[in-house]
């Protein structure tokens, strides 16, 4: 069975909690042995980079345009009257 959103989501919850893996699914009522075979699992999965900022650069020019710049090297330019809520929307995808 596929790790699941759900199950990763139990999974670094008891990472974070603190718990022994048998106190945890105690207290969310969880199979023991079907938590196990989701950690197996789970920890065979190829590394993912964690979602975190992305490092980059906002440039204030004369232009109506902004610009953000990655330390890359990448570059995108919109215009400045672009919604500051489709910016954010945009940033939270890239994250």
């Amino acid at each position: 069975m596929a790790v699941t959103s759900k199950w990763r989501q139990h999974i670094e919850a008891w990472q974070s909690s603190g718990l022994s893996q048998r106190d945890y699914c105690a207290q969310q009522q969880i199979n023991l042995r079907t938590f196990t075979a989701r950690l197996s699992e789970y920890r065979k999965l190829p590394a993912v980079a964690s979602a975190g900022l992305i490092p980059i650069h906002i440039e204030s020019t004369d232009t109506d345009v902004i610009v953000f710049k990655h330390a890359q090297g990448h570059q995108l330019e919109l215009p400045g009257s672009i919604s500051a809520g489709w910016v954010a929307e945009l940033l939270r995808c890239l994250a």
